[in-house]
């Protein structure tokens, strides 16, 4: 298969250029095919979500188990009805509150949907993202798309479409490079169905965002164990624990602002036969001056974990392509955004 390469201005959707691709892009997805989309979180695959060929081409592509079910992304109201047989009132609170954007609802799935979306559940994951490509392609091709993050399964999430040609060229139609991610992470997900709500994955909107707006609401990990081994299905995309892992292996490190620094410069010190990557934020006590023969990615600052999550996938894969076996990572705090970046990160440590 040969990949098709796209790009697109996100800020200058009205050119005669950017409208062309679109309507390839549209074509494309209501034929059955996969595309490389960029959303606001990571770059997603997606095919149309009510075609069982077109997601199961999705799952080819990426290796991903079939116990692992896929959001499915609407641009407007009629769509989402094609998909959901009810929105409770509580669902509502939250769609009016944060779509379009990076919360994803579960919600009882109507008869068009693919038991291959939900891994035979009778929820379906869904959302509408506000990345305006994504959005606009949706719309164009006049069908709800299924959209997993565009990698190999269980590997480093992308935020670039040049993380997507890494690992899914070749493997796909065509990819939309439409610029980096702006959040960097992937979208939350919450069942509203139960009381308190459930978030199963943290994501980019923090549960302080949605206790603003439900008060009862906890995470999934708090009473219940991660998958880690193959299941029948899984109640929710991001449960299963191999996650965003890079090839080389990731050690994380603890601790207070001022106290990073020198443990990764003596956990560093301990790898004398390993090739050693460091994730460095900038804004710890010392610079990294004194860790020689290591490969340093600037992660960001470390007071704003906005930025820390935007640059954390992108991080690790750099590290991979630099040749390091092993790779450090300090722990941000877990309020805010911190709590979806540590998800990330111990999943892809297997911790």
């Amino acid at each position: 298969m040969k990949t098709l390469r796209y790009v697109v201005d996100a800020d200058q959707l009205g050119t005669n250029e950017a409208e062309r691709v679109l309507d390839e892009v549209a074509a494309i997805l209501r034929r059955g095919g996969t595309v490389a989309l960029p959303t606001e979180t990571v770059y997603g695959l997606g095919a149309n979500a009510l075609d069982a060929k077109a997601v199961a081409a999705i799952f080819a592509a990426k290796e991903r188990p079939a116990w692992d079910p896929v959001i499915v992304h609407v641009a407007d109201e009629t769509m989402l009805r094609s998909v959901v047989a009810e929105v409770p009132g509580a669902a509502r609170n939250l769609m009016q509150a944060f779509w379009p954007g990076p919360l994803t609802l579960l919600l009882p799935r109507s008869g068009a949907v693919p038991d291959s979306v939900t891994a035979g559940r009778p929820l379906v994951a869904v959302r509408m993202p506000a990345h305006p490509v994504m959005l606009e392609a949706i719309r164009r091709a006049g069908v709800p798309v299924a959209a997993p993050s565009a990698n190999r399964f269980g590997h480093v999430s992308p935020t670039t479409a040049a993380h997507v040609l890494e690992d899914l060229d070749g493997r796909v139609d065509a990819v939309v490079d439409a610029g980096p991610a702006v959040h960097g992470v992937e979208s939350t997900v919450i069942d509203p169905n139960l009381w308190p709500m459930m978030i199963y994955r943290p994501g980019a909107v923090t549960i302080e965002q949605i206790r603003a707006i439900v008060r009862d609401v906890e995470f999934y990990g708090e009473r219940h164990k991660l998958v880690s081994d193959s299941v029948e299905s899984l109640p929710s995309p991001g449960v299963g624990i191999r996650h965003y892992a890079p090839r080389a292996r990731l050690l994380l490190v603890e601790g207070e602002a001022d106290e990073l620094a020198g443990r990764l410069r003596d956990k560093a010190d301990e790898l004398v036969n390993e090739r050693v990557g460091v994730m460095w934020p900038d804004g710890l006590q010392n610079d990294a001056a004194g860790l020689n023969s290591v490969e340093i990615f600037p992660w960001g600052r470390w007071g704003y974990p906005e930025e820390l999550a935007q640059r954390v996938f992108a991080g690790l894969r750099t590290l991979d392509a630099a040749g390091c076996s092993v790779i450090l990572c300090p722990m941000p705090p877990e309020d805010g955004i911190g709590g979806a970046i540590r998800d990330r990160l111990r999943k892809a440590a297997r911790v």
